[in-house]
C-alpha cells in the first residue's frame, strides 16, 4: 500500500519536472540561441524593414531540412551553421525534432503555438520517398507541386495554404514571388502567450504609439502591475523588462530606450553575452505595465540571410545539391519565407491580488511601451531563444502630426 502511494507521489512530481534533453539537442539549443542574434542582426539592417519577428528554433528546423535534402558540402555547410563540430550528422535531425517538440509542446508551455511547414518544388519535380518519409518524420513538413507559370495562381495558393493553416490568422505570406526555379521552403506560424499573471481585459483603452517622433498611431493599450525581473540601465537610457508566461517554462523580455528613437543604438548592443548581462543585472521590483494590444503579422523571405550565415552553397543555383530530394542535381534554395502571425493579448493566469494594498507594489517602476522595442520569448529550461523580433510600427490609425 505505501509502497503504491510512493509511486504514485513520484509520479506526480515529475509530472512538473522538466524534461532532460539529449546532449546533442542541448547543444542545438545553444547554438539556435547563437542564430537567433545573428539573424536578427543581419535583418536588422536592411532599411526598408521595419517589424521583424523569427523563430531561430523553426529556422534550425527548416535549415535541418535543407541538411536533410543535401549532399557533400551543401549539407555540411548547414551542419556547421547548426551543431558546429559537436554534433554529428546523423544526430542533428533528431536533436533538432527533439527540441523543437520539447519547446513548443502547448500543454507544458501552455501557449497557443501553430507551426505549419511545407516544401514546395516546381511541377517538374519528383520527391524522393525517404526524404518525402524522413521530413515529415523529423520536421513535420508536407510537400507539394507547384506551376509558378501562372504565378499568380501559385502566389495565391501559398497564401491560402498559410491562411487555411493558421485559422485565418495569417492571411498573406507573399504578395510575389521572385525566384521560381527552385525549391521554396515556408513557415507559416501562429503564436499568443498566455501570460503567468493576466492583464485584466477591462483595462485596455486607446492610446498613442510613437512610430516617431512625427507619426503616432492610435492602438489598444493594455495595463497592469506586478512584480517582474525589471532593469533600468541609466547610462544607456534603456529599460529591460522580464516577464514570464504561464507554467513559467518561459519568459518575455523587453528591451526598450527610455524615449521613442530609432532602435539602432539598441541593436548594436543586442548580443547573446549582452542579453545574460542585462537578465543578472535584474531585480523583482513593482512595474506598471503598459503594452500594446496588437497582433503583429510578419513575413520574411530568409533566403539571402541565411547566405550570410555561411549556408552559401544551398541557396546558389551553380553550387547547390540538394539531390537527396529527387534524386538528381536540379533544385537550389530559392524562397524560405518565414512568416508568423504573434498576438498580444491579456489572456493569462488570474493574477496575485495579495500583492495589492501592500508594500510591494508601493512607488512602482513604469514600463510604458508606447514606442519601439525590441522583444524575445525565451524558454527558461533550454535557454533557447523561441521568438525574437522588433515591434516598430504597430497596426493602427493615424493619430496626429507632432512637431
Amino acid at each position: 500500500m505505501w509502497v503504491k502511494i510512493l509511486v504514485g507521489l513520484c509520479l506526480l512530481a515529475s509530472v512538473g519536472a522538466d524534461k532532460k534533453l539529449s546532449s546533442h539537442a542541448t547543444i542545438l539549443a545553444d547554438n539556435t540561441a547563437n542564430l537567433a542574434f545573428n539573424l536578427y542582426q543581419n535583418m536588422a539592417k536592411e532599411k526598408d524593414v521595419e517589424n521583424i519577428l523569427i523563430s531561430p528554433v523553426v529556422v534550425a528546423s527548416s535549415l535541418g531540412l535543407v541538411a536533410l535534402g543535401g549532399k557533400a558540402s551543401t549539407a555540411s555547410q548547414v551542419n556547421t551553421v547548426l551543431g558546429g563540430k559537436k554534433v554529428k550528422a546523423e544526430n542533428l535531425h533528431s536533436g533538432l525534432a527533439e527540441l523543437l517538440s520539447e519547446v513548443s509542446n502547448p500543454k507544458e508551455r501552455n501557449v497557443t503555438w501553430k507551426i505549419n511547414n511545407r516544401l514546395y518544388g516546381p511541377s517538374s519535380v519528383s520527391f524522393s520517398e525517404d526524404f518525402v518519409k524522413n521530413s515529415k518524420k523529423h520536421y513535420n513538413y508536407e510537400h507539394a507541386k507547384i506551376n509558378f507559370r501562372d504565378k499568380k495562381s501559385a502566389v495565391n495558393a501559398i497564401n491560402e495554404w498559410a491562411s487555411k493553416s493558421t485559422d485565418g490568422k495569417l492571411p498573406e505570406v507573399t504578395k510575389d514571388v521572385e525566384k521560381t526555379d527552385g525549391a521554396m521552403i515556408i513557415n507559416a506560424m501562429f503564436y499568443k502567450p498566455h501570460w503567468d499573471e493576466q492583464f485584466h481585459h477591462q483595462m485596455v483603452d486607446n492610446r498613442g504609439f510613437l512610430v516617431h517622433r512625427s507619426y503616432t498611431v492610435s492602438v489598444p493599450m493594455m495595463h497592469r502591475t506586478g512584480i517582474y525581473g525589471f532593469y533600468d540601465d541609466t547610462a544607456n537610457s534603456f529599460f529591460v523588462l522580464e516577464m514570464p508566461l504561464a507554467h513559467k517554462k518561459s519568459s518575455v523580455i523587453f528591451i526598450m530606450p527610455y524615449h521613442v528613437e530609432s532602435l539602432e543604438r539598441l541593436e548594436k548592443m543586442l548580443t547573446r553575452k549582452q542579453l545574460d548581462i542585462w537578465q543578472s543585472k535584474m531585480e523583482q521590483k513593482a512595474v506598471a505595465v503598459s503594452l500594446p494590444k496588437v497582433s503583429m503579422e510578419v513575413s520574411h523571405n530568409l533566403q539571402k540571410y541565411l547566405g550570410e550565415l555561411g549556408v552559401t552553397e544551398a541557396v546558389d543555383k551553380t553550387k547547390a545539391d540538394l539531390s537527396n530530394i529527387s534524386g538528381k542535381k536540379d533544385l537550389y534554395l530559392a524562397n524560405v519565407f518565414h512568416a508568423s502571425a504573434f498576438e498580444w493579448d491579456t489572456a493569462g493566469n488570474p493574477p496575485d491580488t495579495s500583492i495589492f494594498g501592500t508594500d510591494k507594489v508601493k512607488n512602482p517602476k513604469l514600463f510604458y511601451a508606447d514606442h519601439p522595442f525590441i522583444f524575445l520569448v525565451k524558454d527558461k529550461n533550454t535557454s533557447s531563444i523561441l521568438f525574437i523580433g522588433r515591434l516598430v510600427r504597430p497596426k493602427g490609425d493615424k493619430m496626429r502630426d507632432e512637431l
